[in-house]
């Protein structure tokens, strides 16, 4: 090998070389990735669909890999150029091709700005996503009024909305921890349920029927209720405030409304009052309508309070009038108070006394033996 030789062997190698990466760069350059939208603002759980031209500058055909680089944990994309998903184009010189970046955003993701690339080839497109608020893996329960008023006997029915804030579809148990003896329904959808699905960022309308226990106290009361997994749960606390009802009854210890009594005697009926409500009653006074000529008194004359559910013993001294002929007579009696009142209505039977009836045969004999002796003093002649 001659001395020329050995020189310019070595220098074309050199000169292809420089010549190959000088296209190489010129290729590099060719190709360019655009779209306006380089810095946007959204919510977590947002889909972000981003146009994108890709044209190639160059004298030759590109063949360009398309992908996404420092893409968060969680997030997830893809690229689509009319109807398919692409992964590499073949763009001639001169030529732009659309493509369509599709990204993801997590329900569960940090706030504030993330930056993502979107890879071309050698070209880099970088991408800036602001992200409005923390996300987080949740499920949101709301209530427009989770406050309600009302007697103890009254149906109360809070408007509530379920909303799975997941990227995963959810299957929620429906429970209440409500206090003894109350009753809670709910009803997703208008029916009644002890659980419920939800797709992905749904939400479901769910009425909570609650009905209060019978003689139930005035007060407040909360009632907490929960749609839960083993993914995620959410809890409201209903509040229902009970007025309260003012109810009584009057009655005997026995129940049995009906007596007898001797005319002109004395007799004592024995009553109960009883607060079959659920507020204290106050001031109970207690009255008759009698018989003419007939007197009625009470021992106490008034109860001062009688709490929810008590009762108390009132003594009614009842004085027939002595002329009383026998048969039934009618004696009413009210307890009342400001609010409400109660009656009952007792039959007494008078009989006449012993006395009277043996005056009455007296006169019976001394009317026969009169006959008598007159019949044998004047019945010869």
């Amino acid at each position: 090998m001659s001395i020329s030789t050995k020189f310019f062997r070595p220098f074309l190698i050199s000169l292809f070389s420089i010549l190959l990466l000088g296209n190489t760069e010129t290729f590099a350059q060719s190709v360019t990735l655009y779209t306006p939208y380089v810095k946007v603002s959204a919510p977590p759980g947002e889909s972000l669909s981003y146009s994108v031209d890709v044209k190639n500058k160059g004298s030759e055909r590109a063949d360009v890999n398309l992908y996404v680089s420092g893409l968060p944990a969680g997030w997830t994309y893809e690229i689509r150029s009319g109807k398919w998903n692409v992964k590499e184009l073949a763009i001639l010189p001169g030529e732009k091709k659309s493509i369509t970046l599709k990204l993801n955003i997590p329900y569960k993701v940090r706030k504030g700005t993330h930056r993502i690339t979107l890879v071309g080839g050698d070209y880099k497109l970088p991408l800036y996503i602001v992200v409005s608020k923390q996300g987080n893996y949740e499920t949101e329960f709301t209530c427009k009024q989770n406050n309600m008023q009302g007697h103890a006997k009254a149906n109360f029915t809070f408007s509530t909305e379920l909303k799975n804030v997941t990227g995963e579809r959810q299957r929620y148990a429906l429970q209440a921890r409500a206090p003894r003896g109350w009753e809670v329904k709910f009803k997703p959808n208008y029916k009644q349920a002890t659980s419920v699905e939800i797709e992905p960022n749904q939400k479901v309308n769910m009425s909570i029927e609650v009905k209060p226990p019978y003689n139930v106290k005035a007060g407040t009361y909360k009632i907490p209720v929960a749609a839960l997994n083993n993914n995620t749960s959410s809890e409201l606390t209903l509040e229902v405030v009970i007025t309260g009802t003012y109810e009584m009854e009057l009655t005997t210890p026995t129940g049995v409304l009906s007596t007898h009594i001797t005319a002109g005697d004395e007799k004592n009926l024995k009553l109960i009052v009883k607060n079959t409500g659920s507020s204290v009653l106050e001031n109970i006074k207690l009255r008759s309508s009698n018989p003419r000529n007939w007197e009625v008194t009470f021992d106490p004359k008034e109860i001062k309070a009688l709490e929810p559910g008590k009762v108390e013993e009132v003594t009614a001294k009842v004085k027939a009038y002595e002329k009383a002929i026998a048969g039934d007579y009618v004696l009413k009696i009210t307890a009342s108070t400001t609010e409400t009142n109660a009656k009952a209505a007792f039959r007494i039977t008078v009989e006449t006394s012993m006395l009277t009836g043996w005056l009455g045969i007296l006169i019976i004999l001394l009317a026969i033996g009169a006959i008598y002796y007159l019949f044998r003093k004047y019945g010869r002649r």
